[in-house]
C-alpha cells in the first residue's frame, strides 16, 4: 500500500521523532516530499508504503500522538 499524507503538527510535537519513529515501529518506507517547521507549529507532505496493515497502524500510531492527519490520497 502507498499513501500520500500531509500532516499537522502540534507545537507541542514539534521535537517529538516521530516520523523516524513510525519507520522503525511499523516497517514502512517514507519520502518526505515537502515540510515546514517553525517555533509555533510544523506540517509535512508525505508518502509511506508498506504492508497495508502496518501503513494503518503509522497512521493510528500518530493520530493517537496528536499529529493531525488533514489528508490520505491512496497512490497503490
Amino acid at each position: 500500500m502507498k499513501v500520500k499524507i500531509e500532516l499537522s503538527f502540534p507545537r507541542e510535537l514539534k521535537d517529538d521523532p516521530l516520523i523516524c519513529e513510525i519507520c522503525k515501529k511499523f516497517d514502512i518506507i517514507l519520502n518526505i516530499l515537502e515540510a515546514s517547521f517553525t517555533t509555533e507549529v510544523g506540517w509535512a507532505l508525505l508518502v509511506i508504503e508498506g504492508e497495508e496493515a502496518d501503513v494503518n497502524k503509522a497512521l493510528q500510531h500518530l493520530k493517537d500522538s496528536g499529529v493531525e492527519i488533514k489528508e490520505t490520497h491512496t497512490l497503490s
